[in-house]
């Protein structure tokens, strides 16, 4: 089967489609057994990555267990600030950037690199997972999006005020501008490589945006998503998601990508009138509704799909990833409504 006839590729061209075609962020993850299994083999969560056997075996497991529609490869948004010469480190905290970096000085060691000598494991485990793959499943690359990867960058992790990021922006535009400039540039360069590789569309990532009023999306954000939109255009198919996104979700839906990955927070029917044929729409079902039975999970996914209404350009998705102690049977139903629906 080529590329453009799977059906979740044709789904992003807005194509009518025999069904609703369906997958879930962050689906490779600690709510499977056998994820768990593999890492305690590998040791870690960045040895998984960077070996890519594991990586590959992670990234199937959901398509062997539930036949989703697309498999995204098992990375991390943060490798490539890793790959430009921060420090990077997972715990059980989460990751961190013990150094972080916060001034001109800083910000001028960091590099823009070649993937391909940084970052070949990636290339490597994109395919493997590709030859492992059944023919009619798309593979998708993904990266984080030039703000949420600097607010890593500059706040050394995980934040909810990102106070020394704001103060860059707000008193040194120009330090912050270079930062996002070099960003974006990685950005573009790690998606190419990755097409390059074998994944077929991509995903940007921009899982901090929301925190941004619309003023300062447009303004602090805004432009450099719209640079590495515009320098994949022609590449590959892209979907743009931004976390709490409904207060400027018209910007993402005029960047020009193929498909838009919704908050499960916008009701979906408003999405499909305010995006008018612009883009495709991705999700928009609450990840923590799966922790509801399986019963429960059909019936909702089953009214998502209703509210729908059989639009073309609809990917059935979450409006987050998958929660680490979600039950697997309730993927299970959730994969299955969109599969048993279309019969």
């Amino acid at each position: 089967m080529k590329s453009q006839e799977r059906l979740l590729m044709r789904a992003l061209r807005r194509e009518k489609t025999e069904r609703t075609p369906v997958w879930l962020m962050r689906q490779a993850g600690r709510y499977l057994p056998e994820y768990r299994e593999v890492r305690r083999q590998a040791g870690g969560f960045m040895e998984m990555i960077r070996e890519p056997k594991y990586a590959a075996e992670v990234t199937i497991q959901p398509i062997r267990r539930y036949g989703m529609d697309a498999a995204i490869l098992f990375s991390d948004i943060l490798v490539p600030l890793e790959a430009m010469g921060m420090k990077l480190v997972f715990d059980d905290h989460g990751p961190s950037l013990p150094i972080p970096v916060r001034d001109r000085k800083a910000i001028d060691a960091l590099h823009v690199v070649d993937p391909a000598q940084t970052m070949g494991y990636v290339g490597e485990a994109l395919r493997l997972t590709r030859a492992g793959l059944p023919d009619e499943t798309t593979l998708l690359g993904f990266c984080g999006a030039p703000f949420t990867l600097a607010s890593y960058a500059v706040e050394g992790g995980t934040s909810k005020q990102f106070s020394f990021l704001r103060k860059m922006m707000y008193l040194d535009f120009a330090s912050y501008s270079a930062l996002m400039d070099k960003l974006a540039a990685q950005v573009v360069a790690h998606m190419k490589y990755q097409v390059a590789s074998g994944a077929e569309a991509v995903v940007l990532f921009d899982t901090w945006a929301g925190s941004l009023t619309r003023a300062d999306y447009q303004k602090y954000a805004a432009p450099w998503t719209r640079r590495v939109v515009d320098g994949l255009a022609g590449v590959a198919p892209r979907v743009l998601f931004a976390g709490e996104s409904g207060h400027f979700l018209d910007d993402l839906f005029g960047m020009g990508a193929e498909g838009v990955a919704l908050d499960h927070r916008t009701s979906i029917r408003d999405a499909f009138e305010r995006s008018n044929g612009r883009c495709a729409l991705q999700g928009n079902f609450d990840p923590a509704a799966l922790f509801a039975s399986p019963d429960e999970v059909f019936r909702r996914t089953t009214a998502l799909l209703d509210e729908v209404g059989g639009r073309p350009g609809h990917v059935l998705n979450l409006g987050h990833g998958v929660f680490k102690d979600t039950d697997p049977e309730c993927v299970g139903a959730f994969v299955r409504a969109a599969k048993e629906r279309a019969r």
